[in-house]
Order: structure tokens, then C-alpha cells, then sequence
């Protein structure tokens, strides 16, 4: 399970509890996200975060993967099992993209412009804070809220967050577009795999067009969407998006 920007992987608990049983889950935290390491100095472009998933499924030796991906999750995960499809058997999508777009809100825009996005996001906390009203259709509980913001108390450890603002790729020019367009060049090779699309019909940001690209892209995935939830679609419909998890995944056995 890869999340995106800004959570970690607290944002999967509900879906973790369901399997846990059944399924051997890994979640690991981006660099820079949730628990992991938050290095000053790192890089933190695509590329990156795609070679240490891509390293942690050697060396965990994984096969036949279940990804599920939220946010850049998608563009990471995607990107991981597009170079190495062999590995991955099937895939759960949550609101996200795995491709180039020339679409950018207007409020994560202003959080790339130079030092006012710095001071927004590092300072004062408004990327994680806003999140957790923007992203959602119903207000968090105490807990939610304060789980998804635990790990971004500081200065020094919401570094990530704005990198990956500032990792968005529109242009040419950007150090991430190349390693997006290879990504997006090679989704061809998952078309086959099995996959089930929740969708969060509310959200902003990754909103039905991108929906639309996906079923453009893999047609005979299993699309649900669910009407009343945003971009946190398992923080405002996980009641429903779980067993809708838990039944592709059952049924792709059978």
C-alpha cells in the first residue's frame, strides 16, 4: 500500500484491520513521510521514491504484488510495476494518476511559488492543516485528524510535503517529467492485470477527468464510485470502499 501527499500510512489503518488476516500487508512511509527518515538534503524527486519501493520489493523478494495506491502513491507505485510488471498481479486504485497533466489546482499551484510555498507549507503547516478540511467531504474525528498530522510537527519534518509540491512535473524542464513519461509510456504492460478503481467523486483535485483517463487507459477495470466522498476517500466512505476492497480481492481467487 503506497500513500501520497500529505499522509502516510496511518491513512490505510481501516483497510489494514480488514486484511490482516487474510493478507501479508506491507505499508512502508515515503522518505521524508510518516515515520521514515526526514534527510534535509534528499532529492525527493519521482525517481527516487520509485528506486526505494522498487528496493524494498527485492528485498523483501515480493511476488505476485497487490498494489494499492492513493495520491502519488500512484505515480510511484505505477511507475515501479510498469518496469516490472512480472512482479505484480493485480492492482486497487484510489484517487490518483500515473501520467503527465497540464491540470493543477490553483491552491496547490500557490504552494509552489517561490517562498511564500516554502513559508506556507514548512511554516505554518498549511498543506497537512488544509488537507484535513479540503480533502474530506465530513469533518475528521479528534483522532483521524490528529493521526494524519502527527508525523508533520515541525519545520524540519513537513520537508517532504513541499517537495512533493515542488515535484509536480509540468513541463519538460522538470527533473521528474522524463521518469513520468516513461511511466506513462509503459502502463500498456498492466492492461491485463486485474483491477478495482474506488473513486471519490467529490475530490478536487484528482477529479472525474482523471477518473475518465483511467478507464480510458484500462478498460476492464472495475470502477465504483462513490459520490459523497473526496480525495481522503477512505477517511469519508472507508464503511463502504473496504468491502468493496475486500470482495475484488476475494473474488480474484475464486
Amino acid at each position: 500500500m503506497l500513500h501520497g501527499n500529505p499522509t502516510w500510512s496511518f491513512y490505510f489503518r481501516h483497510l489494514i484491520k480488514a486484511l490482516k488476516e487474510t493478507h501479508h500487508i506491507i505499508v512502508p512511509d515515503h522518505m521524508g513521510c510518516g515515520l521514515s527518515d526526514k534527510p534535509q538534503d534528499y532529492p525527493y524527486h519521482l525517481s527516487h521514491h520509485m528506486d526505494n519501493v522498487e528496493k524494498l520489493v527485492d528485498h523483501l523478494d515480493l511476488k505476485q504484488i497487490t498494489l494499492v495506491c492513493h495520491d502519488w502513491g500512484g505515480a510511484i507505485g505505477m511507475g515501479v510495476a510498469a518496469r516490472r510488471p512480472d512482479l505484480f498481479s493485480r492492482f486497487v486504485i484510489f484517487n490518483t494518476a500515473a501520467w503527465r497533466s497540464r491540470r493543477i489546482p490553483k491552491r496547490i499551484a500557490l504552494c509552489r511559488i517561490p517562498f511564500f510555498g516554502t513559508l506556507a507549507v514548512r511554516g505554518l503547516n498549511g498543506f497537512a492543516l488544509a488537507a484535513t478540511r479540503m480533502a474530506v467531504r465530513k469533518p475528521l474525528g479528534k483522532t483521524a485528524k490528529s493521526g494524519l498530522l502527527y508525523p508533520y510537527n515541525s519545520w524540519k519534518n513537513r520537508i517532504a510535503i513541499l517537495r512533493f509540491v515542488q515535484d509536480i512535473p509540468m513541463n519538460p524542464f522538470h527533473p521528474s517529467y522524463g521518469c513520468l513519461k516513461e511511466t506513462e509510456r509503459l502502463l500498456y504492460r498492466l492492461r491485463d492485470k486485474p483491477m478495482k478503481i474506488c473513486w471519490g467523486m467529490k475530490d478536487w483535485c484528482f477529479d472525474s477527468v482523471f477518473l475518465s483517463q483511467w478507464r480510458e487507459r484500462f478498460p476492464e477495470a472495475s470502477v465504483t464510485e462513490f459520490p459523497n466522498a473526496g480525495h481522503y476517500i477512505l477517511e469519508d466512505a472507508h464503511e463502504t470502499v473496504v468491502p468493496a476492497v475486500r470482495n475484488f480481492l476475494t473474488a480474484e481467487y475464486l
